[in-house]
């Protein structure tokens, strides 16, 4: 079967999680790493094999030609490389969520990928391979819970780290329905200045096909999971229906209960564990033996679009139509314009330092 050329840029923690799994899989061959930080790249780069390595991502992408370019930076910086992806004749493109930090980029980002639909698309939204996470959905397709009619997620992550992936899991567990509207509120403008610009908290409703009402609640107001120690994994993602409930924390395992009673079982968000099938589906998507990767770029852009629509939602007051029909906005410059200057309120107290409160 074919090897799969790999270049990694942006060789921070989630890329040195890519370029390490790309390796522990024999279908890829890692070739190329990159990273404006130059100091640690040779130790690196021969941990890695022996890999050509430079801060210079067009040259060193022209150098090693690979068949997946994968990028891992902050959310500023996604269209360029998109195309460089596109230019060096990458096969796949696989890219840290979110999709882009506005709107007005991703759906620059989407004509790019219209006009290139040989180029497959991958974002990172791995949580889902967790044990933990498929036996949830594993109890929602048996049936179990009768029929699903909200799915809700809430975590103390701040939105550009966090509200994509609970987006992700609330509609995988519905089942990929489309949106149709979303309503939302916001509060607090500290971390609009992080390098993952974003309100200090925002929740909201999302109305999906089919009656399926989702809830979501991403940031400081969110609360508290106390059953989790670790602070960035004290989400929780699940589903309710006409027969039960199922949910999953990230760093606490599963629980439900259905017709048949209660349940529950082990599990934690572990990148060792998450990270191979992520990384065996997109040599299974190149070699055609699957008709798409389950993190493919149509799926990541719905979501996208959901949050997109949440903040502006916050800007403009009301409910927000979707999918999204016009060019994109900014919709970070306009919270900056619309929230007000006080500071957020906690949902715990355990969320204070993260904030700084």
């Amino acid at each position: 079967m074919a090897t799969y050329r790999a270049m990694v840029v942006g060789m921070g923690k989630r890329g040195k999680h890519h370029a390490f799994a790309f390796k522990a899989n024999p279908r890829f061959e890692v070739v190329g790493i990159c990273d404006i930080m130059p100091n640690a790249l040779p130790d690196l780069a021969a941990q890695l094999g022996g890999v050509a390595y430079g801060t210079d991502a067009a040259k060193l992408a022209q150098q090693v030609k690979p068949d997946v370019f994968c990028f891992c930076t902050h959310p500023s910086i996604r269209l360029p490389l998109l195309e460089l992806g596109v230019a060096c004749g990458a096969k796949l493109i696989a890219f840290e969520k979110p999709v882009a930090a506005t709107s007005l980029e991703a759906m620059k980002i989407k004509a790019l990928l219209a006009a290139h639909p040989e180029v497959k698309v991958v974002v990172s939204h791995q949580h889902r391979y967790g044990k933990h996470y498929q036996k949830v959905k594993e109890i929602i397709a048996s049936g179990a819970l009768g029929r699903v009619h909200t799915v809700y997620a809430t975590t103390p992550g701040w939105m550009l780290h966090m509200c994509t992936h609970m987006i992700d899991y609330m509609r995988w567990y519905a089942g990929n329905p489309a949106a149709e509207w979303v309503m939302a509120q916001a509060a607090g403008k500290s971390k609009l200045a992080d390098n993952h610009p974003s309100p200090d908290y925002i929740a909201g409703f999302i109305q999906f096909a089919g009656g399926i009402r989702g809830v979501l609640e991403c940031g400081a107001g969110a609360p508290d999971q106390p059953e989790v120690a670790k602070w960035w994994g004290k989400n929780r993602i699940g589903a309710q229906g006409t027969d039960g409930f199922a949910e999953v924390l990230t760093n606490g395992g599963w629980r439900a209960v259905t017709k048949s009673g209660a349940m529950s079982g082990d599990g934690a968000m572990n990148y060792d564990q998450d990270m191979p099938p992520y990384v065996q589906e997109m040599a299974d998507w190149l070699d055609g033996s699957i008709p798409a990767h389950q993190n493919g770029f149509a799926s990541a852009l719905a979501g996208f679009e959901i949050m997109a629509g949440m903040c502006r939602s916050v800007v403009e007051g009301g409910q927000i139509a979707l999918p999204l029909t016009d060019d994109g906005m900014d919709e970070l410059a306009a919270l900056k314009k619309a929230l007000p200057d006080r500071p957020v309120r906690l949902g715990a107290p355990c969320h204070a330092a993260e904030f700084g409160l």
